[in-house]
């Protein structure tokens, strides 16, 4: 478990960690200790001079007051310990997130990191604040108590060290007992996890379907699937809490008969058998709460062995010896990629000099914008390369890559805050002045006029609060703002209105000008304006040149453009019969 946090927290955390634990321990083996001056003051109080206890009392409170000031110190520092562990796995998780490949997160990722980063978290790092204490407490207080029963009585002591290797062997058997049951628990978790967001955001669908009084079959399933994993998690804990308990009561009963078997035969006193079965007593609480301790490490551990398999996941390599592309022109130099078992890319070699645009059209699934993610290494070629000015993209640092890129996606994703903190995500730095030209290029002044708070009017998360297209001219705005050389555009205006159309054309149009421009089209109104047009199909170059010379041969670009100009009609209504 200590072994695995560590690992899952770095090596920063480590120091703090090992002397939380060696305080914790030490205040257990004191807690121990102290019961041992139970003894004398049990051997003075049922012998000849009762007040002989008196200085032993003393001992014994002055013992209780060191350990219960241990207890604060090592209870303290386990709260800060698990406090900075939590701020710190937080900000772990969230860097290495942001620098997984975007193929990593598939369509479980959403449910599986939303549990992982909420409650999956909090319970792996409060096992220091709230766990690790008791733990120590319930191992190393009775093996002390143990220790100074030997040295009492060693017939006793003995006996009560038999029960250690069998304590052990249940707790042992009980984790293995209910470590499948844990983990099917946990995966039916972050299912329904999974599928609750899925349902949420398929609200709209379900709705303009007419099911909004109908269950949501895959949720139930999945909501029905974690209360069985849930009731099979229990039933199989509960041999290692009873198998716990009686073995615990089994010890004590034996103890018992030992003691008043020696007792009977004049082999050791009253007062010091009385004194060993308090000792013994008090080794009961701190074993019987093992159990609950344990399915509580359990989960724990559980949600630390995902968060290490999350960390584990290999990030796209960095360069050892990082190189700066010479200029801003695009290559890619037969081009591999795959995604799972099928090939999207199949050979793929074009150059986009600097300064000039380069239009992809082609068919869904074609792998149009599989080309601009591998220019942003979003996915890394399987074979083949990306070059910018020459260079690898592979080889350059990612710092230097995604500060030449300006990247303009079809679904724009703005964050929970202010028109202005959208934008200025493009370069947080930028003065105000700058801020106001950049939305005044991409006519985004238009829309912060007509909101309740201009710059400050709030977009809601994922930007609800604004329609498609006032979300597309801020997303033109913060790349403008950016002011990076080369340009990717996935098709921005294939959903919008006119107006908005019109807007965000003029708002490209600022954005493309003197960059190098690989451009995505689906409305093929925006490849007149390309320098290069390259048809996509099957993940494979099928024509390429200029429009007009494309369209005068009559291939596949003339008739997809001949289809997205004049779209065939439809048929012919039957006629209402009399």
């Amino acid at each position: 478990m200590i072994s695995m946090l560590l690992r899952v927290l770095g090596d920063r955390y480590a120091r703090p960690v090992r002397r939380t634990v060696a305080l914790m321990t030490m205040t257990a083996v004191v807690e121990g200790l102290s019961y041992a001056l139970l003894v004398p003051v049990l051997r003075a109080l049922f012998g000849d001079a009762p007040g002989d206890a008196r200085p032993w009392l003393v001992a014994f409170g002055a013992a209780v007051a060191v350990y219960a000031v241990l207890r604060y110190v090592s209870d303290l520092s386990g709260f800060r310990v698990g406090t900075t562990l939590l701020r710190g796995m937080y900000y772990r998780l969230g860097d290495h997130l942001a620098r997984l490949p975007v193929g990593w997160y598939g369509p479980r990722r959403v449910g599986e990191v939303s549990v992982l980063a909420g409650r999956g978290v909090l319970q792996a790092m409060s096992a220091i604040a709230h766990l690790l204490g008791p733990l120590v407490s319930a191992c190393a207080t009775p093996l002390t108590i143990v220790a100074v029963m030997l040295a009492f009585d060693w017939r006793m002591g003995l006996a009560a060290l038999l029960a250690v290797p069998a304590v052990a062997l249940i707790q042992v058997r009980a984790g293995r007992a209910t470590a499948a049951a844990d983990a099917e628990r946990a995966d039916r978790d972050h299912e329904a996890a999974a599928r609750v967001i899925e349902y949420v955001q398929a609200q709209p669908v379900l709705r303009a379907g007419g099911r909004t009084a109908e269950r949501f079959g895959m949720l139930d399933d999945a909501l029905r699937g974690l209360q069985r994993a849930s009731r099979r998690s229990l039933v199989s804990a509960l041999p290692g809490v009873l198998g716990l308990t009686l073995t615990v009561q089994a010890v004590f009963t034996a103890l018992l008969a030992l003691g008043a078997y020696l007792a009977l035969g004049g082999d050791i006193g009253a007062a010091d058998l009385l004194a060993i079965l308090v000792l013994a007593a008090r080794c009961a609480d701190p074993l019987l709460s093992l159990s609950e301790i344990g399915g509580k490490l359990r989960g724990a551990r559980a949600e630390l062995a995902r968060l290490d398999a999350v960390l584990g996941a290999e990030p796209l390599p960095e360069p050892r010896e990082p190189v700066r592309p010479r200029h801003h022109g695009l290559e890619f130099d037969s081009v591999v990629f795959r995604h799972g078992d099928r090939t999207v890319l199949d050979g793929v070699s074009l150059s986009v000099p600097e300064g000039r645009r380069l239009a992809v059209v082609g068919p869904s699934g074609a792998g149009k914008s599989t080309l601009l993610q591998l220019v942003a290494r979003f996915y890394d070629v399987d074979s083949g390369a990306v070059r910018m000015g020459g260079a690898d993209v592979r080889d350059i640092s990612t710092d230097v890559l995604m500060s030449r890129i300006a990247v303009v996606f079809q679904d724009v994703y703005l964050f929970d805050g202010t028109i202005e903190e959208n934008v200025r995500l493009g370069r947080p730095g930028a003065s105000e002045a700058e801020v106001r030209a950049a939305a005044s290029a991409a006519r985004l002044d238009e829309v912060v006029g007509r909101l309740p708070g201009g710059w400050a009017a709030h977009v809601g998360e994922g930007g609800e609060l604004l329609s498609g297209g006032e979300r597309q001219r801020v997303s033109i705005a913060r790349a403008l703002l950016k002011d990076a050389p080369v340009v990717l555009l996935d098709e921005v205006t294939s959903a919008l209105d006119p107006v908005n159309e019109a807007a965000v054309h003029d708002g490209v149009e600022r954005l493309v000008a003197g960059r190098t421009v690989v451009m995505v089209a689906h409305r093929m109104r925006t490849v007149r304006r390309a320098d290069h047009v390259v048809f996509l199909d099957g993940g494979r170059i099928v024509e390429e040149g200029a429009h007009d010379e494309l369209l005068r041969r009559g291939g596949r670009y003339a008739g997809f453009w001949e289809l997205s100009t004049n779209p065939v009609p439809a048929g012919p209504r039957a006629e209402a019969r009399p």
